[in-house]
């Protein structure tokens, strides 16, 4: 069997397994994006995107519905509490999944200007919700249903005790993934804004955190090529495990490229899981893959 391990950089060695497979854990999907791993419940919820629904996996009984309608949803984490924190695509909003399984609004307007279409989403260690909101998912019928843009697209800080928008970045053509270096100091943020043409955008930037509410300091962090960077996860050593057009790769705390994992179709989105966060769940196009690794997700403060 051919490996689906492609080592770019001999440190590349270190973070797999060269006896761990990656499997399919289920197919047959239209896209599947906003991975997030409970734990607590030992089960991975993930968007099937074009159809408007939320799916469980556990090991045991594998793929479920957990949600449908589900309001277009995308981009999903975790709060401090456990609850699920999710990206509205058809009703342009941030939302809370109680602990009684209701769902709560959080937020659907800047300066009294709807939304666009909140793409990913990261909750800070205060609490704080930063999402991105360009508008690629009222661009198009396919994700959630054409809707005119009142607000230019924009990276947003929600503050969880006083429910104030503050914008934390507005220099983007189109803001996609994100997520926190392991300690908070770092703030990472896809631009793929510009996806064809003779220049498209598929870079990371990054930034430096402060205060834990502002950034600063933005620059150029790696590249993605072949296709653009999606969704991504930091690994608790810093690496950023991300999206790419022939799967996931693995990227130094440096930028440099130290290897991929190929999966034979495009990667959106992935999400560490499973005991010791070391399994790698992966949103390959129309399927969802997995694999173990030998290192462990990031656990932020």
């Amino acid at each position: 069997m051919t490996s689906p391990l492609d080592f770019i950089d001999p440190a590349f060695n270190a973070l797999v397994l060269p006896n761990a497979p990656l499997v399919t854990l289920g197919e047959g999907f239209a896209w599947l994006e906003g991975p997030v791993w409970f734990g607590d419940a030992n089960q991975l919820l993930v968007s099937d995107l074009p159809r408007d629904r939320i799916l469980r996996w556990t090991e045991d009984g594998g793929i479920s519905l957990f949600r449908q309608p589900s309001g277009f949803a995308n981009g999903h984490t975790r709060d401090r509490e456990g609850r699920l924190i999710g990206c509205s695509h058809r009703h342009r909003c941030i939302t809370r999944t109680e602990l009684d399984g209701s769902v709560t609004v959080l937020v659907d307007r800047y300066k009294g200007n709807r939304l666009n279409s909140p793409n990913d989403v990261v909750v800070h260690s205060d609490g704080g919700i930063w999402f991105t909101d360009p508008h690629y998912g009222i661009n198009t019928d396919y994700e959630g249903g054409k809707q005119k843009a009142e607000l230019p697209p924009t990276v947003y800080r929600l503050d969880a005790t006083t429910g104030a928008l503050a914008v934390v970045a507005d220099d983007f053509a189109g803001p996609n993934g994100l997520c926190f270096s392991p300690d908070e100091r770092l703030l990472y943020i896809a631009e793929t804004g510009l996806q064809f043409g003779p220049n498209p955008v598929r870079h990371i930037r990054v930034f430096d955190v402060l205060d834990g509410q502002f950034v600063a300091n933005g620059r150029l962090f790696h590249t993605i090529s072949p296709g653009y960077a999606d969704g991504f996860r930091c690994d608790e050593d810093g690496r950023i495990w991300s999206s790419a057009a022939d799967g996931v790769h693995c990227i130094a705390p440096d930028g440099s490229l130290l290897g991929k994992i190929i999966t034979g179709a495009t990667v959106s989105n992935i999400a560490f899981g499973g005991r010791h966060r070391s399994r790698l769940f992966i949103c390959a196009s129309h399927a969802l893959m997995a694999i173990y690794t030998n290192v462990r997700g990031a656990q932020r403060p």
